[in-house]
């Protein structure tokens, strides 16, 4: 076993890695870059080296720097993580050159299915089933439209190397294929470098089920079991869990075959992920084949007790596989999701910023939680903004389900945007509660997963302002100073008037004042025409109860001094922001004569010029942020005044972009 290792990578999985090298034993060596310095990471490796500046390709994209570190500290090998350099053939030629373990597949084998289109070859020759389409070397766009047209709409565009959903676009008619093709490549050269594409015919209302694939340098190949990833959106998983609710044994073990016989093709070695798309009927094609240890790999480790990364060490320095085919026993059930730094009610929009507060369920048998910041921290600009993977274990999936409902709700971030409620009413949702979710199922209906789903009702805001008054109370009585002063007490007595107090929330953007008599749990609160009578309400620990016109409720509240979110009695979250209960001051919204820049981000192409006339909703400039293409669009319609930006530009957040001529309004 090694000594020492590197680990050329940030975040969750240089942490997930550090975690299992500390219990070996293994020392650990973290690189960072510039916006890294304090990370978690370079905290809890033994030591930690600098390799450039923020841009992924400054700093962790420098496989000569991070070579270089490795032979400065004496390690034995580098794990790469995943994402990065972990699928880079150089980087792996690179280490083993210089006398380094690369901590991963041979480099040949990454060649053979690092390119869809390759390792689509190589599958048509070993007999595994692929979807119809082209993957040839020909990249002419006309001759792409040629083979779109033979392959027939709808048809799917995938960037022939990399994953992650990036450089992938459904075309479903032959006339929106040429804008297609330009924005996958377009996607593709930026976060692979490569713009060359596949063609696949779309399987509609497919379900997407991977198997976890190990291979041995002695030429010992198995599967650990299948996870299925089919709640996606944008072809990004959201939810992954095994065993996978679709798969019957006979599928189970058809498919299991089909990814040992796509390793043993390549001769592999380590961990590696043969991804499949599956059909309503069971009928399934090979997809792709990830060669590096996958984001849901805990769920496989969950349900077989192993630890993966473990593995991927031992066989790196010539071990056996640990188990036979035979002797993989499953147990139970396993489900992933991330938490991330986005706003799901702003299209998904990556949100960057410091984590003022990050409350996160204990870790459990039931619970565990693989993260890579803690309070306090910055989500970055320059990276995936995942904040943490919360997975989830029980004896069922009905257990299982019910155990990541209950983790999703001790969870509170506060600030950047998260996509905690979002999650909520997933897990919740019947679709996917009965697995019969499919890959463009969130897609079709993301209505039905948004805030407006699940509107507040007056119940929810009396419920929150319930909280807050106890809260207030609570912090009254225990603040310093004289405890016999008129001033201190909490029983809502008040020089001149009878004892109200107001409660100011946010709802849905407006303001909204709660009016409240009463003190120590009993209260009469009024809004608007609605009102209704609290008694026997405490707050501990997170739980609210109280009966609201007679009627009792255990509420799980959160709360701070800007915000209080609480959980209706099904589970859905409602959050509000606190405002000033006698001063309200009206944010002046921004005019609808500029497009500002949502966030930090790096202009890839702008479609219009001043002077142009343009509607409502019309693309104006796509901009990439956090490894995401996003389209900008006109806030209404006019004529273009003027343009702030030019291709290639990194423009910070809320810089003017676009401005309309404003007398076109009149």
């Amino acid at each position: 076993m090694f000594d020492c290792i590197l680990i050329a990578n940030r975040g969750e999985i240089a942490c997930r890695v550090i975690r299992t090298c500390r219990r070996l034993g293994i020392r650990t060596v973290a690189v960072y870059s510039e916006a890294d310095a304090s990370a978690q990471h370079v905290r809890l490796a033994d030591e930690a080296w600098p390799i450039g500046g923020p841009r992924p390709a400054d700093s962790y994209l420098r496989g000569d720097a991070i070579i270089e570190v490795a032979k400065k500290t004496g390690a034995q090998a580098i794990h790469p993580g995943y994402g990065f350099l972990s699928e880079n053939t150089g980087f792996a030629r690179a280490c083993a050159a210089a006398g380094i373990v690369f901590i991963g597949p041979r480099p040949e084998s990454i060649d053979a299915m690092g390119s869809k289109a390759a390792a689509k070859a190589l599958m048509e020759k070993h007999g595994v089933p692929l979807v119809p389409g082209y993957h040839g070397d020909n990249q002419d766009p006309g001759h792409l439209a040629e083979q779109a047209a033979k392959t027939g709409f709808p048809l799917m565009i995938k960037a022939a190397s990399g994953g992650g959903g990036k450089g992938m676009r459904i075309v479903r008619d032959a006339g929106a294929f040429a804008e297609a093709l330009a924005s996958a490549q377009r996607e593709a050269a930026s976060a692979f470098g490569d713009t060359r594409v596949i063609l696949e015919r779309y399987v509609e209302h497919p379900r997407h089920i991977e198997f976890q694939v190990f291979g041995d340098t002695h030429g010992h190949v198995i599967h650990l079991n299948e996870r299925e990833c089919s709640a996606q959106r944008r072809y990004q998983k959201v939810l992954e869990e095994t065993p996978s609710p679709f798969l019957e044994i006979d599928s189970r073990a058809r498919m299991g075959e089909a990814a040992v016989a796509a390793a043993q093709a390549v001769d592999y070695v380590g961990a590696g992920t043969v991804e499949f798309i599956v059909a309503q009927d069971g009928e399934f094609f090979f997809m792709e084949m990830n060669t590096r240890l996958q984001v849901e790999h805990p769920v496989t480790e969950e349900t077989l007790g192993l630890d993966l990364v473990e593995w991927q060490l031992r066989i790196a320095a010539g071990g056996y596989l640990p188990l036979a085919q035979g002797d993989v026993q499953a147990r139970g059930h396993a489900i992933e999701v991330r938490l991330y730094a986005e706003d799901p009610e702003q299209n998904f929009l990556p949100g960057s910023g410091k984590l003022t507060h990050l409350r996160l369920p204990e870790p459990s048998p039931h619970v565990r939680l693989d993260a890579g910041v803690v309070e306090g921290d910055t989500v970055s600009i320059f990276y995936d903004p995942m904040i943490a993977k919360l997975i989830v274990f029980d004896r069922d999936r009905p257990r299982a389900l019910e155990r990541l409902r209950e983790a999703l709700a001790a969870c509170e971030i506060v600030g950047p945007a998260s996509n905690i409620a979002f999650l909520e009413r997933l897990v919740r949702h019947p679709a996917v509660v009965e697995g019969k979710i499919d890959t463009g199922y969130l897609d079709r209906h993301l209505d039905q997963f948004l805030k407006g789903a699940t509107p507040s009702t007056d119940g929810d805001v009396f419920a929150a302002a319930t909280a807050v008054l106890l809260d207030e109370e609570a912090r009254a009585t225990a603040a310093p100073g004289d405890p016999h002063s008129p001033w201190a007490a909490n029983d809502a007595w008040r020089n001149a008037h009878p004892g109200k107090r107001l409660v100011a929330l946010v709802v849905d953007g407006e303001r909204r004042d709660i009016a409240a008599y009463g003190h120590d749990g009993t209260y009469h609160l009024r809004s608007g025409e609605a009102s209704t009578e609290v008694s026997g309400a405490r707050l501990a620990n997170g739980v609210l109860t109280a009966r609201f016109d007679g009627h009792a409720h255990r509420l799980r509240v959160h709360l701070d001094a800007g915000h209080v979110a609480v959980h209706d009695t099904a589970g859905f979250r409602h959050a509000f922001d606190r405002a000033p209960a006698f001063a309200w001051i009206l944010a002046d919204a921004v005019g609808d004569d500029r497009l500002l820049a949502p966030m930090p981000g790096r202009i890839v192409l702008v479609r219009v010029k001043p002077g142009d006339t343009v509607t409502a909703g019309q693309d104006l400039l796509v901009m990439e942020a956090m490894k995401m293409e996003l389209a900008l669009k006109a806030p209404r319609d006019g004529t273009i005044e003027s343009v702030g930006a030019a291709q290639g530009d990194f423009v910070e957040a809320d810089r003017v972009l676009v401005r309309l001529a404003a007398n076109d309004q009149a």
